[in-house]
């Protein structure tokens, strides 16, 4: 494991924190084993081999006596960068995304799960295919030198790609319409949706079986789940809700992932409230937290949507840190901490979602004749219409409201 650390990449984070959360990546896949690691400082990249000559001595000497079979280096590499240490290692070599596209394919359970894995690593190779041999060119087209060269291997790989991956859109654009159709099913439930987001291992798999006693796969692993699951919660105050947990998220989330489970993803836009799961004990909470955030405002959750920051973990916190988390956190209202692990501040939890939620909602089928056009543009103006119909009186309406905007429609 081979972590670049460019020294005029602004606002990076420690290499060395970095290097960490590599290699708990490539623990991530049970037939890979690390059999070392190590930061390389570049003041510039190297175009052609990233590193330097010297350098790629180095490691071909070490990799040799290891015995290695395949490298990983935590960044971005060229198709050019990795044909040409590939040549000169004698090894097989991913990058930062190819790693964790591998670990997607590896985790993806449902057929939803696969088919956007497959997609997203099409969409990479497809950016791979470098033009390496001129003897996978086709035969020319016509006699001597009239015609030019046919189609050459690079090409037809791509064309090749180009209509898998049509296909593999138009099965995943029935995906989700099936999703959208079960959110639809959703909405005419009274129950609000509360999803859980965060980075991966924050510790999400094990507060949702906390919250709702289910047996979601939860390991100190990253991306152990990939495929979101949805239970209903009863809360201490009778209240129901459906509780979603979602793929984490990491730092340097591959583009091509974030557009191919955008589908999953927007389970939590369509949530009432949002819960921020955060490590509190990592080193890099922070920064973390800044990943969420960029991918939730890139997906485009709703401003108005609210969220709650749960710092998990206290666990792990020594008494020092510990008081001094629980002293931040006291101070500021969007932010409760806990442990499910051992399940202090869960009960909390619970209450506090159950205030946020506010009054429970009901449905009501309303009449109104076109001379109501000012009701109409109240219920509409605050988001309170399911359902609406035309008829030749007026409309016909399926209105979501709690008691207090109900009153307040009456008294129009």
């Amino acid at each position: 494991m081979i972590h670049p650390d460019r020294k005029n990449d602004p606002g990076r984070r420690l290499p060395e924190h970095r290097l960490a959360e590599a290699v708990s990546l490539a623990a991530a896949m049970p037939e890979l084993e690390v059999v070392g690691s190590e930061v390389v400082r570049l003041s510039k990249g190297i175009p052609g081999f990233l590193f330097g000559s010297g350098k790629i001595a180095e490691i071909k000497q070490r990799l040799e006596e290891a015995e290695v079979d395949l490298v990983l280096i935590d960044g971005p590499v060229t198709p050019v960068q990795q044909r040409n240490l590939e040549k000169e290692w004698g090894v097989k070599l991913l990058d930062r995304t190819g790693l964790i596209l591998e670990i997607f394919a590896d985790r993806a359970r449902t057929r939803e799960g696969v088919l956007q894995v497959e997609l997203a690593a099409l969409s990479y190779q497809r950016t791979r295919l470098v033009r390496a041999w001129t003897h996978l060119e086709r035969q020319r087209g016509g006699f001597g030198f009239v015609g030019g060269p046919g189609e050459t291997q690079i090409e037809s790989d791509r064309r090749a790609i180009d209509e898998q991956v049509i296909r593999l859109k138009r099965q995943l654009e029935k995906v989700a319409k099936t999703r959208e159709l079960h959110r639809a099913a959703r909405r005419k439930v009274p129950f609000p949706i509360v999803a859980l987001a965060g980075y991966t291992n924050a510790g999400k798999s094990t507060l949702f079986n906390r919250m709702t006693g289910a047996d979601v796969l939860a390991k100190d692993m990253l991306f152990a789940t990939l495929d979101p699951t949805m239970r209903g919660v009863v809360l201490p105050s009778g209240r129901r809700i459906i509780l979603s947990d979602t793929v984490g998220f990491i730092s340097d989330l591959p583009h091509q992932l974030v557009a191919a489970f955008r589908a999953t993803l927007e389970e939590v836009l369509e949530a009432d409230l949002v819960l921020h799961v955060r490590d509190i004990s990592h080193p890099e909470t922070a920064e973390q937290a800044e990943d969420v955030r960029e991918i939730l405002t890139s997906l485009g959750l709703r401003k108005e949507v609210p969220a709650l920051e749960v710092w998990n973990k206290l666990d792990l916190l020594d008494p020092v840190s510990r008081e001094s988390t629980l002293a931040n956190a006291a101070i500021r209202p969007d932010v409760l901490t806990l442990s499910a692990w051992t399940g202090e501040g869960v009960d909390h939890l619970l209450d506090v979602v159950n205030d946020h939620l506010g009054e429970e909602r009901h449905h009501r089928s309303l009449n109104l004749s076109f001379a109501d056009g000012r009701r109409r543009a109240w219920l509409h103006e605050r988001g309170l219409v399911e359902d609406e119909e035309q008829t030749e009186e007026g409309w016909k309406i399926t209105a979501l409201w709690s008691a207090k905007q109900e009153q307040q429609y009456r008294n129009l």
